[in-house]
């Protein structure tokens, strides 16, 4: 009994410390995922630069898009549908933060903490990039929708990444084997539809929507590193990324 107990004593005082360098992480893989992120750092020297060939590629794919969108009415419909309501970034976020609740709920601090930095950090780096870059988004003839506020990256392109990998890295372990491809699937055709219809619709460069996908995927990598640095300094196998972020999320005590 008296090895039992001082077992369990040396666990609890790991994992103690853990959580405390967990916290310090998180914050931490927030602030460089705002400074650390090269590939997005060189799109977006390109686009201070106004890189020829990157202002062709956007304007190219600006004016053939606008066309068709302006040609096909109900098309444009369904753009403005699926953009607006399917995947605003008011309602992805809301799913986050539902998620987030039941997280807490569910007794999972840490992913919660997780999911909770993921998307307000993602936001706030986004609005950052925005102010500090101030880029016009497309000036077209006969637009068949309008934003405010500035271009690049582009929100709803951000926020698809942070939002459906948070999704996804959450309730993995709960999908049976055979549905998680298509989980990843859906992921995958959400994010990249996002971005086509803000450039369809004519309210981003391909060049934002891109940078909001490489800005996104820097802000969930950051985070998701933060949160396996605590795994494994508690005592936890690595989790695969297959697994989800927390395999032990179908367990009744999933951080005991």
């Amino acid at each position: 009994m008296v090895v039992r107990a001082a077992v369990l004593h040396l666990r609890d005082r790991r994992r103690r410390a853990a959580d405390r360098r967990f916290g310090a992480r998180l914050l931490g893989a927030a602030v460089v995922a705002a400074v650390a992120a090269v590939p997005f750092a060189l799109l977006l020297v390109l686009v201070e630069g106004q890189w020829q060939p990157l202002r062709r590629l956007d304007a190219g794919a600006a004016q053939r898009l606008h066309h068709t969108a302006v040609s096909h009415p109900a098309w444009t419909g369904v753009l403005r549908f699926l953009s607006d309501w399917v995947w605003d970034p008011a309602v992805l976020r809301t799913a986050v933060a539902l998620l987030t609740l039941w997280l807490l709920h569910r007794r999972a601090w840490r992913l919660a903490a997780w999911s909770a930095v993921t998307a307000v950090a993602g936001a706030l780096i986004g609005l950052l990039v925005k102010t500090v870059v101030e880029r016009a988004r497309p000036s077209l003839e006969d637009p068949v929708a309008h934003a405010p506020g500035f271009s690049f990256p582009s929100g709803h392109a951000m926020t698809a990444t942070t939002s459906f990998a948070v999704l996804l890295l959450v309730l993995l372990p709960l999908v049976p084997r055979a549905w998680r491809p298509l989980c990843w699937c859906v992921t995958v055709v959400s994010v990249l539809g996002v971005g086509f219809t803000r450039i369809a619709l004519g309210v981003h460069w391909f060049s934002d929507v891109v940078g909001g996908w490489l800005l996104g995927l820097a802000v969930v990598t950051l985070t998701a590193w933060a949160f396996e640095a605590w795994r494994a300094e508690a005592g936890r196998a690595r989790a695969e990324v297959s697994e989800g972020l927390e395999p032990e999320l179908v367990d009744a005590h999933p951080e005991a």
